[in-house]
């Protein structure tokens, strides 16, 4: 039987169609850059944050906003809106916009603003980093707090300076590669439990996320770098259901052993939608209400609410045509519309008052 030659084997990037250069963390940063007023923002608000999870500020946080962000108008409409309401109800809450760029899929789908700006499969992530650059130093200029999900293990060097909360989702809440880049986030970090309800899965995460890590990365310069990290002390669980909620005060007192045994600060925040509203987004009052009516008793470990919400409810799928799509309505989880969600804002806050 005939062979090629040795040097004719090919044997590496057998799947990989293409692989293209992209611009460098730093060359984002200084094309787009934060200035002194927008970095005092992002700090106060990380210490806040901060000193909630810590037990030193009464004020519960509340992450609220679209599922994901598609559409740049819509977010900004959204930002208008929430704007003058967190001022309203700061004495209470501190509220952040959630502003999620990418989406883990479960097979298949749209990954997110950052994997595909267009909406068209051409997959522009250099567009789609600096749009979202740009929406979140709109953001820091407004005075609003930026919350959202770090997926992708290389994006927080180009966006992290704009983000003042992060979580890790139920997917990736196991992953080593995501405890290693939460030890390195500048930002507190929350970890969801698993898809199935496991709650060990975020407390182991919080001990991995709170020690030093080695592992592979990029620097400013876009080289591949030696990532060292000294740990992230600001992490606490994020309690989003399975395949039943967990937000009752049974499952928070389950969730608060697990933390206290681990030797772990025992601060708990409530995901209102996913598994504890079987993602009707009109449940998620009940769980935020049942959430501070835990507070009210007490339980101050309770650190926190997460809210989906967008400026009008439900969902759309994301067809061929993008002259179908409705303006801001999510295209992946279900959300409250803007009016809802103003009211229960208002409630939350009127009921924290009355602690």
């Amino acid at each position: 039987m005939n062979r090629p030659p040795e040097r004719l084997l090919r044997v590496d990037n057998l799947n990989v169609a293409e692989v293209s250069a992209l611009l460098a963390p730093g060359e984002l940063r200084a094309e787009l850059p934060l200035d002194a007023a927008g970095a005092r923002v992002i700090a106060g608000a990380r210490d806040a944050v901060s000193a909630i999870i810590d037990g030193r500020d009464p004020r519960l946080l509340v992450v609220v906003g679209p599922c994901s962000i598609h559409d740049l108008v819509a977010a900004r409409e959204y930002l208008g809106n929430l704007r003058g309401l967190a001022d309203e109800l700061s004495d209470q809450l501190l509220i952040m916009m959630r502003v999620y760029f990418e989406k883990p899929r479960t097979t298949v789908g749209w990954k997110g603003l950052l994997n595909d700006p267009h909406l068209d499969d051409t997959f522009d992530i250099e567009s789609g980093l600096r749009q979202a650059r740009a929406l979140l130093l709109e953001l820091t200029a407004a005075g609003m707090p930026a919350a959202t999900e770090a997926l992708d293990p290389v994006a927080p060097q180009y966006l992290g300076d704009l983000i003042s909360w992060y979580a890790i989702g139920a997917r990736t809440t196991e992953s080593q590669t995501h405890r290693e880049m939460a030890s390195g986030l500048s930002a507190p970090c929350g970890f969801k439990n698993g898809t199935d309800g496991d709650i060990d899965v975020a407390v182991q995460a919080m001990q991995a996320a709170q020690s030093p890590h080695h592992f592979l990365g990029i620097d400013e310069s876009g080289r591949t770098s030696v990532v060292r990290t000294r740990g992230n002390a600001q992490t606490h669980v994020i309690l989003r259901g399975g395949g039943q909620p967990n937000y009752t005060s049974e499952h928070v007192q389950i969730c608060r052993s697990k933390l206290r045994q681990a030797g772990l600060r025992e601060a708990v925040m409530v995901d209102c939608n996913h598994g504890n509203s079987g993602k009707d987004p009109s449940r998620q009052a009940e769980v935020a209400h049942a959430v501070v009516a835990q507070r009210q008793a007490g339980d101050t470990a309770l650190v926190g609410l997460m809210l989906e919400s967008n400026l009008f409810g439900g969902r759309q799928d994301l067809g061929s045509n993008l002259d179908d799509l409705a303006y801001g309505i999510s295209l992946t989880d279900a959300c409250l519309d803007w009016r809802s969600t103003a009211a229960l804002l208002r409630e939350i806050a009127s009921s924290h008052r009355g602690r």
